[in-house]
């Protein structure tokens, strides 16, 4: 006798619901008899991270659909009833959403599941940037947010982002508690939704005022707009494109605003548009991204290509060097770029009661740390993932010791004001746009600034690589890969091992002696392995998936040996994370 699996009995559960939406229904029927799908999508639950969810949208478990959706809400409900108690019904949620495919019913399907636990909704009444709806969140005074998106993945996905009453992401504690709360509830088809008159009527549903996103904007271009710049704005010469997604008309009132009147778009991408249709990735770390706007560079004699990625809290640019090309920046680039003209900025004209701050992560650049020191500026390191960011801002402001200069990650991710507390891509767009035109004025172009301190600060490179173990034991080998890399650190011919840094033993340890310091960032599984000189990798695995995340950073005294130190350090990690 054939046995039935739990995925099997599932699948059946959901056919069964008499209100399953019909386009869910007839996914399921394409899929009878497949075991492999259905075990698939009903085989685990969609998993509730730091990141909230993330997944391909469709029928199941393992899916986002409005039901996962309501589950998580159901969590989120919960969670705010045991911690804020009376107050999180009066406070409320705030909650966004950007142009993907469902995004707009799975927003209204948090409020309306917020409802019926009696927890206020507030919901944006268009598309909004996810850092707009951080800096809700902190305007409302609300207890949470959440903002449904999934980033720059492709249009099949989309996701749940959780905020906590700051405006920051969610840390783990936040989320274990949320994700255990959304283990208690067994039937999906059981939990609780108001329809959206009666959450209205009940005052339980409220639109965001359309004023909110002036307000945000407003206060953008007062926190980020250079007091030593007039005119010279208007020689600066911008493409932009938002790559269909949700920044075109905050960052084009934000430029604007300051004073840029040469801007000019990328008209084919403006429009919002899920399966963004004219790129192969919404992903402004991918050079192709921005082929449209450096294009229409070359023909209008641009000076700067900016493109956001579509809930527009990343930016990546394109630059016109001296020789006249256009020249694509990296995230570490760019950050080291705007750490020295903010800290040259700052000492021009202060302004700031408390002592500044510079964040970057553990595998972002010792650039922009470096540059920053020389200017007396305090630097802090996070683990990767802007939410830790976000909260040692919080804790510096409670505890009234810094004020933020910026906040920057590898991956296009800029912060330059505490008015949000993850990374904006409004405000990253204006901030380089003021640089440009700064540098301009004095006769350079960002790239002849990079050159110039290249040679400062010495030739900084860096690099991002992934490995991907493919197979049904890529997990698994992955696991080893990591775990031999732990019992045997990694060695680089040519190079002095002269500490590792292991974050899920939470341990700096010391090659060929007995000393071991603590560290104090909380646990990660990330290995980071120093060398003489400065130069380092680092290793982490990108969740369930059998994908390594390898990163690379060195500094060397000419760019030739720039180049040939990240080749031999690409090289050797590689080699052990594949096993060979």
């Amino acid at each position: 006798m054939e046995t039935v699996t739990k995925a099997q009995q599932a699948y059946e559960q959901w056919l069964q619901q008499p209100h399953l939406p019909e386009s869910l229904r007839a996914e399921l029927e394409r899929i009878r008899g497949n075991d492999a799908e259905i075990e698939d999508r009903f085989g685990a639950d969609l998993d509730f991270g730091t990141g909230g969810l993330r997944g391909v949208m469709g029928a199941g478990l393992n899916r986002m659909n409005v039901y996962t959706v309501r589950r998580a809400t159901a969590g989120l409900a919960l969670h705010l009833k045991e911690r804020f108690g009376e107050d999180a019904a009066a406070r409320g949620v705030a909650i966004g959403y950007d142009v993907r495919h469902n995004s707009a019913t799975f927003a209204e399907t948090v409020a309306l599941t917020l409802a019926a636990y009696g927890i206020r909704a507030h919901l944006m009444p268009v598309v909004c940037p996810t850092p707009e709806l951080s800096f809700a969140v902190r305007d409302l005074g609300c207890a949470a947010g959440v903002m449904i998106t999934a980033s720059h993945n492709p249009p099949k996905y989309n996701g749940y982002k959780v905020y906590n009453e700051h405006g920051g992401q969610i840390l783990e504690d936040d989320a274990r508690d949320i994700k255990a709360r959304m283990e208690t509830i067994q039937d999906l088809f059981a939990i609780p939704h108001l329809s959206r008159e009666e959450a209205e009527a009940r005052g339980l549903l409220v639109m965001i005022p359309a004023s909110l996103r002036a307000k945000y904007v407003e206060a953008v271009v007062r926190e980020v707009r250079d007091p030593r710049l007039g005119d010279e704005r208007s020689r600066l010469s911008i493409v932009y494109t938002p790559l269909h997604g949700t920044g075109n008309i905050p960052v084009r009132e934000a430029l604007r605003a300051a004073g840029y009147t040469n801007v000019h778009l990328v008209e084919a991408q403006v429009e919002p548009d899920g399966d963004f249709s004219t790129v192969k990735s919404p992903n402004p770390e991918e050079q192709e991204a921005l082929s449209l706007g450096v294009k229409l560079a070359e023909q209008v004699g641009a000076h700067l290509v900016m493109g956001n990625d579509p809930d527009c809290d990343r930016v990546g640019i394109a630059v016109r060097d001296a020789s006249g090309r256009m020249q694509l920046l990296s995230g570490n680039q760019v950050g080291a770029l705007i750490v020295h003209y903010l800290c040259e900025r700052h000492r021009d004209t202060g302004g700031f009661h408390l002592p500044p701050i510079v964040f970057k992560t553990i595998v972002t650049s010792d650039m922009g740390k470096h540059i920053a020191e020389s200017y007396g500026v305090h630097v802090e390191e996070t683990l990767t993932g802007f939410k830790y960011i976000g909260d040692r801002v919080t804790r510096h402001e409670a505890d009234g010791t810094y004020r933020l200069l910026a906040g920057y990650e590898e991956s296009y991710g800029y912060l330059v004001s505490p008015i949000v507390r993850d990374k904006d891509g409004v405000q990253g767009a204006l901030v380089i746009a003021e640089m440009a035109a700064w540098h301009l004025a004095h006769g350079r172009t960002l790239v002849d600034v990079l050159r110039s301190l290249y040679e400062q600060y010495g030739w900084y490179g860096d690099k991002l690589v992934n490995v991907e173990l493919e197979g049904h034991d890529g997990v698994e080998r992955m696991k080893r890969a990591l775990q031999d890399l732990r019992e045997r650190p990694l060695e680089v011919p040519g190079l002095a091992l002269v500490a590792v840094e292991d974050y899920l033993a939470r341990e700096r340890r010391f090659p060929g002696t007995d000393r071991v310091e603590p560290l104090t960032l909380p646990v990660s599984d990330v290995q980071k392995f120093i060398f003489e000189g400065g130069q380092w990798a680092a290793i982490r695995p990108s969740g369930t998936e059998p994908k390594m995340k390898m990163y690379f950073g060195v500094r060397a005294k000419s760019e030739a040996e720039r180049d040939e130190l990240l080749d031999k350090l690409v090289e050797a990690l590689t080699a052990r994370a594949r096993m060979e």
